[in-house]
């Protein structure tokens, strides 16, 4: 062998040499890319489990609402003639409170008067009637 080929056999051992340090934090760093890799797909697996978990979760709510949502609109339905019932027996009490009241402030003189009323004397059975189921109301009244 030359001396050229010596020489450029030792500066390849050089290289190779220096190059094998750097191999080392090659491989070191593959590994922890590799065992990362594997920390992350099973990371992945997790995730894609949990969103399918969620998305079952919300077809199941989603479902559960619609049945509520049914239900309420059924009974809304069955209590709105019960409503229009109700507004309608409300009207009429108003009305009839209304009348009442007024027949109560008309009544009123005449209730003053009824003492001297009752001393007059009554002209038909039906009068004497009226006397008495007045007399009977006012003594259940008193109570």
């Amino acid at each position: 062998m030359s001396l050229l080929e010596w020489v450029l056999q030792i500066a390849l051992l050089g290289l190779l040499g220096a190059a094998i340090p750097f191999a080392v934090r090659l491989e070191r760093s593959l590994r922890e890319i590799r065992r990362d890799r594997a920390a992350m797909d099973g990371s992945a697996q997790g995730l894609s489990e949990a969103a399918r978990m969620a998305e079952a979760a919300m077809v199941r709510l989603r479902a559960s609402a619609e049945l509520a949502g049914r239900q309420v609109a059924e009974r809304t339905a069955a209590a709105e003639p019960l409503r229009d019932d109700l507004r309608y027996l409300v009207e009429r009490a108003e009305t009839l409170a209304d009348r009442l009241e007024g027949l109560v402030r008309a009544g009123r003189p005449l209730a003053a008067e009824a003492p001297r009323v009752a001393e007059a004397p009554l002209q038909s059975q039906a009068e004497r009637d009226l006397m008495r189921a007045l007399a009977l109301g006012a003594a259940k009244a008193g109570r």
